[in-house]
């Protein structure tokens, strides 16, 4: 203890242990490796949840039994290819239609999207348009079913080949013009249509819509009333609640702006304006407000009470029409358009006419002695505002249509 320290000898201490070297291309992959596998189970988290939401659908208890007109958003999403623009038919104050190929059936249809802000009363809307659904007629396009969304909502239709009718009245082309032969057929066609809603089915239905850009041609350009979104139907022998005012501006009955009751004589009403459309090629209202009448059935009521009425037969047709057929449709589509309701006919009496069946009553100065732009006036209507707006316009939404439920 007391003694100098010995000297180390360092030859006797135990090695050290070698240490191993990792190589350098491992030193890259691992981070690299694990980097990946984050980013693609993250990557797999996020199309999972995407997809999820992408599909999502809103159903309730009441709708189990609407089962088997449901449609699942993932066959109209794969159907429409994502609803591509490519796919859409047409556009409205509504919503868009799509084209679309049901995966599973390979049956091809028209899907219209919708935006619903309102619950309230979507239990009955539904029911109606599965009630509707029940219809089959060959002069209506067939309502499906439906899908729901949050905020969304989708009808889905047969397909027409042809597509609307406004396309044809309104081209630039001589040769999708139609013939005389051809738009009188349509005419019947709808009457046809609007005449079993109003008093053969089961229920009255009212279309509350009807508007050329709504009538679809088939593969044999037969006419077919369709969209039947804002459809209302009631008993036989029952009245319909007043609700909000729905429909397209230019064929509103001056009765439903003031009242907000939608009957079968409002869907007279837009009938005779769209008699009266097909006839001239002309849309109900017109910006260009020609000779003062930016109306429709003031202008081709004008002319009737100059006996002029062949002069406002669509320019399109040069002049190859038959003529007692076209004074007959510019006669009744007044008659339909009238602003009083009881001058208006049914759509059975509208049937008739149209067959030849009935002789059209004649048109005293007192009975069509009126200017509907004057009357609309009187119901708060802006005639400067009324000139800029398009036949296309809607009022109403889906919201107001189950508000008013």
């Amino acid at each position: 203890m007391n003694k100098p320290a010995p000297v180390i000898n360092i030859a006797k201490l135990p090695k050290l242990p070698r240490q191993k070297h990792q190589p350098k291309l491992l030193e890259i992959i691992l981070p690299i490796a694990s980097a990946t596998f984050v980013i693609v189970v993250g990557s797999m988290v996020i199309l999972l949840v995407r997809r999820k939401f992408r599909y999502t659908e809103l159903k309730e208890d009441w709708e189990i039994e609407f089962g088997p007109h449901r449609f699942s958003y993932k066959d109209l999403f794969h159907a429409t290819e994502g609803f591509k623009n490519k796919h859409i038919l047409g556009a409205g104050g509504f919503g868009k239609v799509y084209r679309g190929t049901l995966p599973s059936t390979k049956l091809e249809v028209a899907v219209k999207r919708v935006s619903h802000e309102s619950r309230q009363g979507m239990k009955e809307f539904v029911a109606e348009v599965v009630s509707i659904g029940r219809i089959r007629h060959r002069k209506l396009v067939q309502l499906l079913g439906y899908c729901r969304r949050k905020g969304e909502l989708l009808l889905v239709y047969d397909y027409m080949s042809n597509g609307s009718l406004d396309k044809y009245l309104y081209c630039d082309e001589q040769t999708l013009a139609l013939n005389w032969a051809q738009r009188f057929r349509i005419i019947k066609d709808i009457a046809s249509g609007l005449f079993y809603l109003h008093e053969k089915w089961e229920k009255v239905v009212i279309h509350r819509d009807i508007k050329a850009s709504n009538v679809l041609l088939d593969s044999e350009m037969n006419g077919r009333l369709g969209d039947f979104g804002l459809a209302r139907l009631y008993d036989h022998g029952t009245d319909l609640q007043t609700t909000h005012v729905v429909g397209t501006i230019g064929y509103l009955a001056p009765e439903l702006v003031s009242t907000g009751k939608a009957t079968p004589l409002t869907d007279v009403f837009a009938f005779g304006m769209f008699l009266l459309e097909v006839a001239c090629g002309q849309r109900p209202v017109n910006s260009n407000a020609r000779e003062n009448q930016p109306l429709l059935v003031d202008w081709v009521l004008e002319h009737w009470d100059k006996g002029l009425l062949t002069e406002i037969v669509d320019t399109r047709l040069q002049s190859n029409y038959n003529v007692g057929e076209a004074c007959l449709v510019l006669k009744l589509g007044l008659l339909c358009a009238h602003p009083f309701t009881n001058v208006r006919p049914n759509m059975q009496s509208i049937m008739r006419y149209l067959d030849g069946d009935s002789q059209l009553p004649e048109l005293t100065d007192t009975d069509m002695s009126f200017s509907l732009l004057s009357l609309m006036q009187d119901e708060d209507f802006d005639p400067y505002a009324l000139s800029y707006l398009s036949s296309k316009t809607s009022v109403g939404t889906v919201s107001d249509i189950s508000g008013g439920r």
